[in-house]
């Protein structure tokens, strides 16, 4: 169904966090790190604040060591109607259940469309009506990235923003993937990367890994300036 363009558009909301330790001030005695270098420093340790597939595959490709933790925060109870805020506001919530010296996983997807939040479906019926939204209009992506040295206690954020562009969606191709079951864990019952999925796409605005839930770009930055001076 396309979407008029007076009518609030659907945005997929992905907040996840990734917490490093400075490799110029965790020495080798550290027992959470164990990658060491030739001069007694170990290599930065990467945690990954979510369970995702996509994302764990997404930084495997940047070339990146990780391990993935997770944690508990009743992420129903916290709610924000501008889907920029909601983001920040998840990943800064989970921040704050991290333990020493590892940190939790984040890993949140919400849709909003026409003002309304829309999380993982959970019967046939609504993953249909997600479904058949898409079909012929476009959903914009929102995601939240933080990253946090946890020897210096710098954290930084920033925003990520996509749109994806369908062609109509047939029937037939709903049905499979609502039978495959798929759509039922992930947010909006959308995962762009599935084959069933991705001939529909017409386009992509931004990096398909944002889609995914991840843009290297980002990461890579924020990454970059947690571990300067």
């Amino acid at each position: 169904m396309a979407t008029d363009d007076s009518s609030p558009q659907p945005f997929k909301v992905r907040p996840h966090q990734f917490q490093i330790f400075n490799p110029t001030t965790v020495r080798s005695s550290s027992s959470a790190c164990s990658n060491l270098t030739a001069g007694g420093f170990v290599t930065p340790q990467l945690i990954l604040g979510s369970s995702s597939v996509a994302r764990k595959h997404i930084l495997g490709e940047m070339g990146l060591e990780f391990q993935v933790m997770t944690a508990d925060i009743d992420e129903k109870s916290i709610r924000r109607e501008n889907p920029d805020d909601l983001v920040m506001v998840l990943a800064e919530a989970k921040v704050g259940t991290n333990f020493s010296p590892f940190s939790s996983d984040v890993d949140f997807e919400v849709v909003v469309h026409e003002g309304i939040i829309r999380e993982k479906p959970t019967t046939k019926k609504e993953a249909r009506q997600f479904l058949k939204g898409y079909s012929g209009g476009h959903v914009s992506t929102v995601g939240s990235v933080v990253v946090t040295n946890l020897t210096t206690g710098k954290r930084l954020g920033s925003l990520d923003k996509a749109e994806v562009y369908f062609h109509d969606i047939p029937d037939e191709v709903i049905e499979n993937l609502i039978d495959e079951g798929v759509v039922f864990r992930v947010a909006g019952g959308l995962l762009l990367e599935h084959p069933l999925t991705l001939p529909f796409v017409e386009a992509v605005v931004g990096s398909s890994d944002s889609v995914m839930g991840l843009s290297k770009e980002i990461a890579n930055k924020l990454i970059h300036d947690a571990l300067s001076a």
